[in-house]
């Protein structure tokens, strides 16, 4: 006992000695720390809502050729250098992997005095994407030539009293809104000079440390956050106009507003409502002179409403209002002033109500900043019916505005990773951008979630804990497409051990029949109609067709995985696994009357959930396939009729229809997947510039789940297809149906693939140009012929 309790002092002491960096400690104990000290105010709350700014004035002789530094904030920063703004960050993450970035200051900096700044905010509870410990700063030099820089208690801190939040409106909360807070922003409260030392009025005090930074990794433990670089490329950032004005009220309309300046009287009510015409994520940027003591709210929202709560045509102004997220700005009478909120916040609709005191109020610009991952659209897809064009250009807007820092379930609401989501958000970051950086995050942060069950959260990262047991399964199926569309093997296996838990927690939950048994958490599939809260039914000892189905597929990529990375012993469990789920739905689920796969054994409910992915995995053999496929989709597609009674059934959402074109395509059925797109044509028509979360009434009107279109036209109409991991050869498989002339470009990480097709009553011709060392297979109308790289051309009957 006496050895332990030294152990634990001596670890207590070496811990304190290291905080203060008072002490030598023998290399190996330094392993991983910084001598950056983390460091918050001494008076202002840690863990609480709250806006910090620090600074640190230092003299160079000379401007350096390099300057690198390393910095970091919880939750997060906007950093500057001679009141030059250079990044924010940092990206999310959790505490264990919490990122840093890095910049080269060199350029903005200069003989003589230098001033290094930043602004971090803790928005507390919210927003739910972001995990934190407590509010804080971070900066370390690379090298000694930089260690000036250091935080540590040379630099200052004073507590930004004039930015708050606000609550989130009534009407708003109830749509499970969880994203940024509503700021205001109090001109006569703020420090308007803060990162200017020598204008600066603030109540600037001395920094508490709260210890020494550390790598994840390190031999000491001193403090939560265990930093890591981050992968990810600063987003992107740029100036845009914000809208025009398409309603005013109290005032007459301005017309070169924005743009030009123009003046609001004293006591004076005015409404300005601006019309971006499609949905955007950025940050507003207002400017304005005088107006003391005047308010001044911005309203984002992705759509108007209607008097019954409705948004209807999203174009349509006329008898509807705005509601939604909000930021006050409060004017203090001053020569020109620049309102920003911290947050970015995503709109087509914003509104300003301002409401000016006894000072005129001069409105002199309001613009904005769009930001975004910045992904780049590298994939082109073309054909002779126009109506394709829309679907894919909105498709494209909708995956931009939901991807950021991480993937995003929606930009407006939740700002989440979500597994399901993220899937597809993924494949066409792949396909259509050729780019990988975000799905790596992604793919890591959802093995980094798993919980000691051996589960993966459902959305992460997130402040709160959410199980989605069959999200879990889809993330097997992620990393395979990964694999399939990225290669890079070394990161695939890294996954591995995550992948074995997840099915080794459902192969215990596997009923002796073969199917899975009753599951706990929320084991959602999709937000039909009657599905309860998403979730399929089940009968009271599980034995959900839909859930197996989902399990069969994850079994079936986790045996691939396993036999190109693994553990055969693994691939022949999982293999057995897959035949005795198979046989049981056949056996206890599929209703020779309808002819089609029952939700549970009891055949009480149907769905075309069951069906798609029935179709998809060979569940429902090959000869029924087409008529399965042709029933289900009788229900909700024109064109489609089935040949026998029909049951009642639960019908897939835009988000599941991804996986109907999968089977669609699988069961020989490709050239009508252009019959699939009246949803979105639909959509289209309703005004919407960005895919809805679901069918009208929808609440979100961006998410990227539904916009597969954009992957489904590559894969499906183009045909353009992995043959084997990383694209090291390909398939080309075209479904053109009623299409004459198709164009495509498909990045992949051996090069470009370029398609151009054109089909009359001889047959097709193809003119195709594969990547250097990359062959592949043409299949058309059954035949196959081989390709090789470089430029060719196919003439096929």
């Amino acid at each position: 006992m006496k050895i332990k309790f030294f152990a634990i002092a001596s670890l207590t002491l070496l811990i304190a000695v290291v905080t203060t960096a008072s002490a030598q400690l023998p290399p190996e104990a330094l392993k991983g720390l910084w001598k950056a000290q983390w460091i918050t105010s001494p008076t202002a709350p840690q863990r609480d809502t709250v806006v910090l700014r620090f600074r640190k004035v230092f003299e160079m002789p000379q401007r350096p050729e390099h300057f690198v530094v390393h910095v970091s904030a919880d939750t997060q920063f906007i950093f500057c250098v001679n009141q030059h703004e250079i990044g924010r960050g940092p990206s999310r993450s959790d505490l264990a992997h919490w990122k840093y970035e890095t910049y080269d200051l060199a350029k903005f900096l200069r003989s003589g005095k230098n001033e290094i700044s930043a602004t971090v905010w803790n928005f507390g509870v919210v927003p739910l994407a972001q995990i934190t410990d407590r509010t804080a700063f971070v900066l370390q030099g690379e090298t000694a030539n930089e260690a000036v820089a250091n935080t540590d208690d040379s630099w200052e801190v004073e507590e930004e009293k004039g930015v708050q939040t606000l609550p989130t409106p009534p009407e708003t909360q109830r749509s499970y809104y969880v994203a940024e807070p509503a700021e205001r922003i109090d001109g006569a409260v703020l420090d308007w000079s803060w990162n200017d030392a020598a204008s600066s009025h603030g109540k600037w005090e001395k920094p508490s440390s709260i210890g020494n930074a550390l790598l994840r990794g390190a031999v000491l433990q001193n403090n939560n956050w265990q930093l890591m670089p981050d992968p990810l490329p600063a987003m992107q950032m740029e100036l845009m106009p914000v809208g025009r004005v398409v309603r005013a009220t109290g005032i007459e309309s301005p017309a070169k507003f924005p743009g030009s300046a123009f003046e609001i009287p004293a006591h004076s009510k005015v409404s300005l409502l601006l019309d971006q015409a499609h949905l955007i994520t950025a940050y507003p940027e207002l400017t304005v002179t005088g107006g003391a003591h005047s308010t001044i709210r911005l309203t984002y929202a992705e759509a108007l409403f209607d008097s019954n709560g409705l948004k209807g045509n999203r174009n349509e102004i006329a008898d509807k209002h705005i509601v939604g997220i909000y930021d006050e700005f409060l004017p203090d009478g001053s020569q020109p002033r620049r309102f920003v909120p911290l947050a970015w916040r995503t709109w087509r609709y914003l509104q300003l109500d301002i409401d000016t005191s006894d000072q005129p109020l001069r409105l002199e610009d309001l613009r904005c900043w769009f930001t975004a991952f910045p992904f780049e659209e590298r994939a082109r897809f073309s054909s002779d019916d126009p109506s394709l064009m829309p679907i894919w250009q909105i498709g494209w807007r909708t995956a931009r505005l939901d991807a950021h820092d991480t993937y995003m379930d929606t930009p407006y609401y939740e700002r989440m990773q979500y597994i399901g989501d993220t899937r597809i958000q993924a494949l066409i970051s792949y396909t259509v951008a050729g780019d990988d950086r975000l799905a790596r995050q992604a793919i890591q942060a959802f093995n980094d979630s798993r919980v000691p069950d051996g589960l993966t959260r459902s959305r992460y990262p997130s402040s709160v804990t959410q199980m989605i047991p069959t999200f879990s399964l889809l993330w097997i199926g992620m990393l395979h497409d990964f694999w399939m569309y990225r290669g890079d093997d070394e990161f695939v296996k890294a996954q591995l051990p995550g992948t074995r838990t997840v099915l080794d927690w459902f192969l215990e939950r596997q009923r002796s029949d073969g199917l899975v048994g009753n599951i706990t958490w929320w084991p959602f599939v999709d937000w039909g109609k009657d599905f309860a809260f998403g979730m399929p039914p089940q009968d009271v000892d599980g034995g959900s067709s839909p859930i197996t189905l989902q399990y069969i597929e994850a079994l079936r990529y986790g045996a691939k995985l396993e036999s190109a990375f693994g553990d055969p012993v693994r691939v022949q469990r999982y293999r057995e696994a897959e035949s005795r789920a198979v046989a049981a739905i056949r056996k206890l689920c599929w209703n020779d009357t309808y002819g089609l796969i029952a939700d549970t054994p009891s055949q009480k409910h149907y769905s075309q959930h069951a069906n798609i992915l029935g179709v998809w995995l060979d569940v429902i053999p090959a000869e029924k396939q087409k008529d399965v496929l042709t029933k289900i989709l009788s229900t909700t597609d024109p064109g489609f009729t089935a040949s026998s009674p029909v049951p009642d059934m639960t019908n897939a959402t835009y988000y599941f229809r991804f996986y109907l074109a999968r089977a669609l395509n699988h069961a020989g059925l490709g050239d009508r997947y252009p019959d699939l797109l009246k949803p979105w044509k639909d959509m289209v028509a309703l005004g919407l510039t960005t895919w809805a979360e679901q069918p009208e009434p929808t609440r979100s009107d961006s998410h990227a789940w539904s916009a597969h279109p954009n992957f489904d036209f590559l894969a499906i109409v183009a045909g353009i297809r992995p043959k084997t991991p990383g694209f090291s050869s390909v398939m080309i498989e075209p479904h053109l149906g009623s299409l004459h002339n198709v164009s495509a470009v498909l990045p992949t990480p051996k090069g470009m693939i370029e398609l151009k097709l054109t089909s009359n009553a001889k047959g097709l011709h193809a003119e195709v140009d594969l990547p250097p060392n990359v062959s592949g297979d043409f299949v058309w109308k059954g035949k196959t012929t081989a390709m090789h790289p470089g430029n060719q051309e196919l003439h096929l009957p």
